[in-house]
């Protein structure tokens, strides 16, 4: 089904009148001195999403200028929207590394080093003198599959976490590099955080529902 993704809560809704509005401005340069006479606009696309009743706003140029202009305003990044009880510090790492991924991948494999051991120490409670041994710890916990990408995560990050041994040499971090480590951050929220807080919420619910019949049975006796 075609239709844009709301941001926040990952719904995807119609793009109709009911959810989206439109602003556009345009300016024409062909009076002032060597422009072209192109027709440079900037579209505001405002959404409301019918599911969580957030608004998004993303910035959009058409124009020989202003053509790759594709920024979302609200929220800040194009960035998952987690939500709040993933803990503040992990959600304001990954939306950094997210931001500069582009202009500085090796920095946002770094932050992504960073996501990682701060989920491992809120999430599985294990806090120990560096990350690899916080990753050591983990091994009989999830899956093998599972615990060596965390270790290629790790090697990845420390690219730009630590300088070389011999400065001369030079490491680079290509953005879809850099991008593939922020889809596992994503992956990891959805299946520690995410995936546990559905759990329980479900479990809650039955568990309710449950009482209420127990309720009703003694009620009606």
């Amino acid at each position: 089904m075609a239709g844009y993704k709301c941001p926040f809560c990952q719904q995807i809704m119609s793009e109709d009148d009911s959810t989206r509005s439109i602003r556009s401005s345009s300016f024409k340069a062909s009076s002032l001195p060597n422009a072209s006479a192109f027709e440079e606009s900037i579209t505001l696309i405002f959404y409301l999403c019918p599911n969580c009743n957030e608004y998004s706003v993303i910035a959009r140029g058409y124009g020989q200028k202003t053509k790759g202009l594709n920024v979302s305003l609200l929220p800040r990044s194009f960035a998952k929207q987690f939500p709040s009880y993933v803990p503040v510090p992990i959600r304001t790492d990954y939306e950094e590394a997210f931001a500069i991924v582009s202009l500085s991948p090796k920095a946002s494999a770094t932050l992504s080093r960073r996501c990682l051991q701060g989920m491992i120490r809120d999430f599985w409670g294990i806090t120990k003198s560096s990350l690899a041994k916080e990753i050591d710890a983990l091994e009989t916990l999830i899956p093998a599959a599972q615990w060596r990408v965390l270790n290629g995560l790790r090697q990845i990050g420390n690219i730009g976490a630590h300088m070389e041994r011999d400065i001369n040499t030079i490491i680079d971090i290509e953005p879809d590099e850099a991008q593939k480590l922020l889809k596992l951050i994503e992956l990891l929220v959805e299946q520690w955080y995410i995936q546990r807080h559905d759990q329980e919420q479900l479990y809650s619910d039955i568990i309710g529902i449950a009482e209420d019949k127990r309720q009703q049975r003694a009620n009606s006796n």
